[in-house]
């Protein structure tokens, strides 16, 4: 070795240490600035309903405030020039999938095996024609393949939540789940009070008033108001409605899995999918989603009643403060430029299966609930 690649190699081996030290030192700054956005997200989703009484106010969930601040965030650490450094600490997939995890303890697989047989046949059809419909139209507009899987499983689904695990199966951009929960959001928040109005001037039951809204809004806080507007029975129902589209998640994650592998992303010379390869893509954390089920329903039927309801709602807690994380570190990485190449074609494609999804709802919960009480 030459003293000049003696010398290199030597400035090189004390640098790294530190080089190593000062990524660290920011990774971790930037976990800090997670956490404090974070917790400024959770104050305001509980403090803000207080105080700005109604039903409008409590309806906001948290993914709006994480996304403000991060957007917030975002433009200040532009400005100083950091952001760029901490980006390590914007640990938006770690945050994304344990949260998801976790949301699958609020699944309990024995009420709906032994309470929703309606819901899991509206589950199932409205799922399936309102999830072609927008995979349909956002092609005939020419969306990419990775926003019509949101945007689809989204409006279909269960709101947010869908977009999150659609997103972890397709490897969507952050740019474009960022963009399908904002839909969700804009879409939702009138629900409230259109739908709970539109069931009284239509003359719906409380049950098939329930089944409309639980099978129709996208975002579990906002089904639990508009359920509550109209009554117990009805936000009864629109629970075990929203619950049973909830736990349909892993099917569509498993279907969006193999279709992307063997269709979108197949190279038309290329020999089919292994099963390993399958298995690479395929996000593990639905896995885990579907164990905590199962550990869930198990537990809720070994135990007091109360204290099964304290548990979940322990890791229901932990699920809401790992999904704020997700959505402020979302915030945190946006890059606008994606967002305007997509205009206003997805804000139609969205607008017309939530319309679609409002009259097929309302037929199939007249057809099957009809009667329905809630044991």
């Amino acid at each position: 070795m030459t003293t000049e690649n003696r010398e290199t190699a030597e400035t090189r081996e004390a640098v790294a240490p530190e080089t190593g030290r000062s990524t660290l030192g920011w990774t971790v700054a930037g976990v800090l600035a997670v956490l404090v956005l974070g917790a400024a997200t959770r104050y305001l989703e509980q403090n803000v309903p207080e105080w700005f009484e109604g039903d409008f106010a409590s309806a906001i969930e948290y993914p709006v405030y994480a996304i403000l601040l991060g957007l917030l965030g975002n433009a200040v650490l532009t400005a100083a020039g950091v952001r760029d450094r901490l980006a390590g600490g914007f640990r938006t997939e770690f945050f994304i999938k344990t949260g998801l995890v976790l949301l699958g303890a609020s699944i309990n697989l024995s009420v709906i095996v032994t309470a929703a047989g309606p819901a899991i046949i509206q589950g199932v059809v409205l799922i399936t024609s309102v999830f072609l419909f927008t995979w349909w139209l956002g092609g005939r507009l020419g969306l990419d393949d990775k926003l019509r899987a949101l945007l689809s499983a989204a409006v279909s689904i269960c709101g947010v939540s869908a977009a999150i695990a659609a997103a972890g199966a397709v490897q969507a951009k952050r740019e474009q789940l960022a963009y399908a929960a904002s839909l969700v959001i804009v879409f939702a928040l009138p629900s409230i009070f259109i739908l709970p109005w539109l069931a009284g001037l239509l003359g719906l039951s409380p049950e098939v008033a329930g089944a409309w809204i639980g099978g129709n809004i996208d975002t579990t806080a906002a089904v639990t108001a508009a359920g509550a507007i109209v009554g117990e029975e009805a936000l009864a129902v629109a629970t075990i409605v929203k619950v049973t589209q909830n736990a349909l998640i892993g099917i569509v994650v498993v279907a969006l899995t193999a279709w992307f592998a063997f269709r979108v992303e197949r190279r038309p010379d290329a020999a089919a999918p292994a099963l390993g390869e399958l298995w690479r893509r395929f996000p593990k954390f639905v896995l885990g989603f579907i164990t905590a089920s199962i550990v869930a329903t198990w537990y809720l039927g070994t135990v007091p009643a109360a204290e099964g309801k304290a548990t979940i709602a322990v890791a229901n807690d932990l699920r809401v403060w790992f999904l704020i994380l997700a959505f402020v570190s979302i915030g945190l990485e946006f890059r606008p430029a994606s967002l305007r190449a997509a205009g206003w074609r997805p804000v139609v494609v969205f607008g017309s299966a939530a319309v679609l999804n409002l009259v097929l709802a309302l037929g199939l919960a007249a057809l099957l609930f009809s009667g329905f009480t809630v044991e």
